[in-house]
């Protein structure tokens, strides 16, 4: 698809949209992609005028008109061969939901303060997940962005909101978007998302979007009435109908999906995207969507610190290898591996993927010296080998986590984990978390140990709401703890509003004791994390197994400080410190912090001899430490 005029898609630093409408001289630019119309009409409405406008076809399957006297949210839609307006399949806004009329944005007169603002490099990324209507009591953008404070002084550095692209009705996870170019309504106006990310930056924090290109919702998906080249007529995907990249008309949907990403790069001025699943876009063309991507958005803002990160359980290092050696040039990819091991190892998850792992404290030390555990070794779950090596690859640019809304949304009840384990486990795990050389993600309320749930919720018509409702008991019933149709009745309902409410996070939680302690500790760490010169970049980190239940890393700073980790998830009792014997002598190293010291372990006060479960270092020959219950201890190896 030629842009119009012939004006370049990517220039330099600059950015010109190509679809959808523009503001363009004293009024917008309308162009759509449409196959198997002959005639498309835009019908405008506004300041109370109406009108109705032809739009040539452009020959290369684009229809487009430049239309004077428009302003800024005015109604229109495009109306196929004379019938009914429907809304335009890149519309900015659409403020009476994904089937009224589209609204016309001008992006160019917000006034943005960020100039100077220089983005988040991946080696101090700290990420923190969040769904902007469940995150706060408003559900809104301006609600996220009354919390920038509180998320700034926890230490994260880069936040990541779920799917904002407009969905079906007022609730939805955002994976069911069908408005790929406009901020759903319910959250507020483009410019309140322009204000949270402009906001975002004057706190010092970097916010990356979740888009979402592997198929299209269910309900309302303008594009079709267009053209049905968008769906793929030979790839199927697990949610709806996959998006078209290697067949017929697959260069149009192309330039629609890459249009898409630097529209929210540009207009919005994110500082990177989250591509959902990239394991579900299949692509068989000569070059894969994601690379091209990549490479338009390094082109048209070079200037720019952006982070391209891919959800993808394939564990291949190609993701991200550069485009130039033929992998997709992203700067990260989720790997999964940590949480899987973390899971089997503390709440003993053995169903579906957590088949294949073993929560054995060596493999889990092996997942974080590799950044991932799959390397190609045969997977029981898939049938098949799974996974590359990531030699040459820097650990940060895998990003590891304990939760997310996948791994607490798609269980049945939307447990978290801290919901199924002991606390002092919790805190352990979240310190190797914490601790590691791999970027760290969170998820909403992780950190003061949230006792909500997550839960999956949408707000689909009643026919296809009792599908998805439906369906999701359904698909629980090979689990045993649902076998038994009562047990799945227990299931909340994605449709009921109270799923949505009960997923809300519950701001008072950060005040009361327990829930102060973990944040405190999850403070504390990312502390560590910011300041200490051992857990920069450049810091080396070795990483062993005391045993099949305790974890021991060591990170050493270029300049020789070091500091030595242990956590031990199961169990109790001591555990040798051979891995730190090169360290100097044990009586000169000092412990810096225990995750049961009393301000980050009120259970300990609760308990008649709070001191003795505090671990204790012993500087015998070998030296020890000695665990009364699992907890970590970080040590200054002076």
């Amino acid at each position: 698809m030629n842009p119009p005029s012939g004006r370049p898609r990517v220039a330099g630093r600059t950015w010109l949209p190509t679809l959808g409408a523009w503001p363009d001289g004293d009024g917008f630019r309308f162009r759509v992609w449409a196959t198997g119309h002959d005639r498309i009409d835009v019908l405008v409405s506004d300041r109370g005028r109406e009108r109705r406008v032809p739009l040539p076809p452009a020959g290369d399957g684009t229809f487009t008109a430049q239309i004077d006297g428009i302003g800024a949210r005015a109604r229109y839609g495009f109306c196929l061969n004379g019938a009914d307006p429907r809304p335009d399949p890149c519309s900015r806004w659409q403020p009476d939901g994904v089937h009224g009329l589209s609204a016309t944005v001008d992006p160019n007169t917000f006034p943005w303060t960020d100039a100077g603002w220089p983005g988040v490099p991946l080696d101090r990324a700290v990420f923190y997940e969040l769904h902007v209507g469940t995150f706060t009591p408003s559900g809104q953008f301006n609600g996220v962005m009354d919390q920038l404070p509180y998320l700034a002084d926890l230490g994260v550095t880069v936040l990541e909101l779920m799917p904002v692209a407009d969905f079906p009705g007022r609730r939805n996870w955002g994976y069911d978007g069908v408005c790929l170019f406009a901020p759903a309504r319910c959250y507020g106006t483009p410019d309140d998302l322009r204000r949270l990310v402009d906001a975002a930056h004057r706190h010092g924090l970097a916010v990356v979007l979740d888009v979402v290109y592997n198929h299209f919702g269910p309900d309302g998906a303008a594009a079709f009435a267009f053209s049905p080249r968008y769906a793929s007529p030979t790839h199927d995907s697990p949610w709806g109908a996959a998006v078209n990249f290697d067949a017929e008309g697959s260069e149009h949907v192309r330039a629609f999906v890459r249009e898409n990403a630097l529209h929210w790069l540009h207009e919005y001025h994110l500082d990177g995207l989250r591509f959902d699943a990239t394991h579900a876009i299949v692509d068989d063309g000569p070059r894969h969507i994601l690379a091209e991507i990549t490479d338009d958005a390094r082109a048209s803002l070079p200037d720019r610190t952006l982070l391209l990160v891919a959800e993808d359980d394939r564990n291949l290092a190609a993701i991200v290898r550069p485009t130039a050696e033929g992998g997709w040039g992203m700067d990260a990819v989720w790997a999964d591996d940590f949480h899987h091991h973390a899971r089997r190892l503390s709440a003993g998850d053995d169903d579906g993927y957590f088949m294949d792992f073993s929560g054995d404290a060596g493999d889990l030390a092996e997942t974080l010296r590799r950044g991932w555990f799959y390397v190609g070794q045969s997977s029981a779950y898939r049938g098949q080998p799974r996974g590359t090596d990531p030699a040459g690859i820097g650990p940060e640019r895998m990003i590891i986590c304990l939760q997310n809304h996948d791994q607490v949304g798609n269980r049945a009840c939307g447990e978290r984990l801290h919901h199924q384990i002991d606390a002092g486990v919790f805190r352990a795990l979240s310190t190797l978390l914490l601790c590691a050389p791999e970027t760290p993600l969170l998820f909403m309320g992780q950190e003061w140990a949230a006792s909500t749930p997550f839960l999956f919720f949408t707000d689909h018509n009643s026919e296809l709401g009792r599908l998805v409702t439906d369906g999701r008991r359904r698909e629980f019933s090979r689990f045993a703890a649902f076998a038994d149709e009562r047990a799945r009745a227990r299931i909340p309902d994605p449709q009921a509003a109270s799923t949505v409410e009960a997923s809300r996070l519950n701001w008072a939680e950060p005040r009361l004791p327990d829930h102060a302690a973990m944040l405190a500790w999850y403070r504390a760490l990312l502390g560590l994390r910011r300041t200490e010169p051992a857990f920069r970049p450049s810091a080396r980190c070795a990483v062993v197994a005391a045993d099949q239940d305790t974890v021991l890393m060591t990170r050493t700073a270029p300049t020789g400080e070091a500091i030595g980790l242990a956590a031990r998830l199961r169990g109790h009792g001591p555990i040798r410190l051979d891995a730190w014997a090169t360290h100097a002598r044990p009586d000169t190293w000092a412990i810096a912090m225990t995750s049961e010291d009393q301000p980050f372990a009120p259970e300990a006060s609760r308990h008649e001899s709070p001191a003795t479960w505090r671990p204790t270092l012993a500087s015998t020959d070998p030296p020890v430490i000695q665990f009364a219950r699992p907890a970590a201890i970080i040590v200054r190896l002076r």
